[in-house]
């Protein structure tokens, strides 16, 4: 408000000092030399020039009443103005109150720093038939049940562990830290492990296609318990556009079924070679090769040597991968007793040969053929056929029935039909591949 009045009061001034300009400039100027007569103004003209300089006077008077008038009004707002400045802005309106309370928000990801990854696996086993053998299976028993620990220690290690509750007690069945950024490539692993022996030796019970391991697994690579022991395991991928390429080397105290060292020096070695390819976008193969050699507790110098290769086709459509898909497996497996007291070295040899197709969103059905002599009796053979059929309820549970016929050395004959009942919760890390 206070500029437009100043402007118009500049304007104001520029026309009175411009009227006064003219009323001079009229003014006759004296002559130096000699005054001239005086002349008389007409009474028109000065009358004239006294309303003018009324009316400026008048002008005048206006605008210095006006401009008073504005700076009280600015002197007046002044203190007003500071104490709107000064003040806080003032706070939105409350929200209203929900009518459902909220829900609690979901954990941060900093929440599980110190909660690792909790699962429970449940392995019920039930048989039924005729079983001649030296040890056949209970009628009904809860065949194990893992408890899994699984989280990342830091960012350069893994922790992993498995409890295994059976009728025989509990115990460790895997337990190691992994190291997969060392340098060159390598991964390590160090603690209790299943030695990367074939394919079946890695997989706990419940990752098993069947209710049983094959015979060749029961009879020359260390039972049910399989080479599981403490140690550490270094492998490599040798990049190759070809195909997948994989190296590993272990090694072990010696506290397996298999491999037992009397002494501290005593170790056992392990090692194997994998290669894996795309057939297609929908095939694949994988196969492999493992050598094991340790002291096997019979005597102070006998050991046995293991060579094992192994075979595995996948087949998964892509566009019908949730109601087809195959997957075949076979291993052949020679195991040798050496001892530097005997003369004689016989070699055991046994094998297995699987199939499994699903042919249902829920249904696999399969078939597998064991074949595997005794260590050090390769003329003691046992044989066996399986039959298949397993129910997925959901990925959490499983229902498996399999007939099985066993054929063993001593002429006798096994008839049963087992079934199993696989059931889990919580968060549990995927096997081996």
């Amino acid at each position: 408000m206070r500029l437009p009045a100043l402007r118009r009061l500049g304007a104001v001034a520029f026309l009175v000092g411009g009227l006064v300009g003219a009323v001079h400039a009229q003014e006759p100027t004296p002559s130096p030399v000699a005054s001239p007569p005086p002349v008389v103004e007409p009474a028109a003209e000065s009358a004239e020039i006294e309303a003018l300089r009324s009316a400026i006077a008048a002008l005048r008077a206006e605008y210095s009443a006006r401009l008073a008038e504005l700076e009280a009004r600015l002197d007046a707002l002044a203190p007003k103005a500071a104490e709107v400045a000064s003040e806080p802005p003032p706070s939105p309106p409350p929200e209203p109150a929900p009518l459902v309370a909220p829900a609690t928000p979901p954990p941060s990801a900093s929440s599980k720093v110190f909660n690792p990854d909790i699962a429970v696996i449940g392995d019920f086993l039930g048989a039924a038939g005729h079983d001649p053998g030296a040890s056949p299976s209970p009628a009904l028993e809860m065949h194990e049940a893992e408890a899994s620990f699984q989280a990342a220690v830091d960012p350069y290690a893994r922790a992993d562990f498995f409890f295994a509750f059976s009728p025989e007690g509990v115990e460790v069945e895997e337990a190691y830290l992994t190291f997969p950024t060392l340098p060159g490539g390598l991964l390590m692993e160090v603690g209790k492990l299943r030695g990367s022996f074939g394919k079946v030796n890695t997989q706990h019970n419940h990752a098993l296609t069947w209710t049983d391991r094959p015979l060749v697994t029961r009879n020359l690579v260390g039972g049910e318990e399989g080479l599981a022991d403490a140690g550490f395991s270094l492998s490599r991928l040798v990049p190759n556009s070809f195909a997948f390429f994989e190296l590993t080397g272990e090694v072990y105290r010696g506290g397996s079924e298999l491999y037992q060292s009397p002494r501290r020096q005593d170790l056992t070695w392990l090692g194997r070679a994998r290669a894996y390819r795309d057939l297609t976008e929908s095939a694949n193969l994988d196969l492999g090769t493992s050598l094991a050699w340790g002291r096997d507790g019979r005597t102070e110098t006998s050991a046995t040597r293991l060579v094992g290769l192994d075979a595995t086709f996948r087949w998964r459509p892509l566009r019908r991968a949730m109601y087809e898909r195959l997957l075949a497996r076979t291993e052949l497996v020679w195991s040798r007793w050496e001892d530097e007291a005997a003369l004689a070295t016989p070699t055991s040899f046994g094998f297995y040969a699987s199939a499994e197709y699903q042919f249902a969103r829920r249904f696999f059905a399969g078939a597998r053929v064991d074949r595997s002599a005794r260590p050090g009796l390769p003329d003691a053979v046992d044989t066996g056929q399986s039959l298949l059929l397993t129910f997925w309820p959901s990925e959490f549970s499983q229902v498996r029935g399999q007939f099985r016929r066993t054929r063993y050395d001593e002429g006798t004959t096994a008839h049963e039909f087992l079934f199993q009942f696989l059931f889990s919760i919580g968060a549990h890390g995927a096997h081996v591949f």
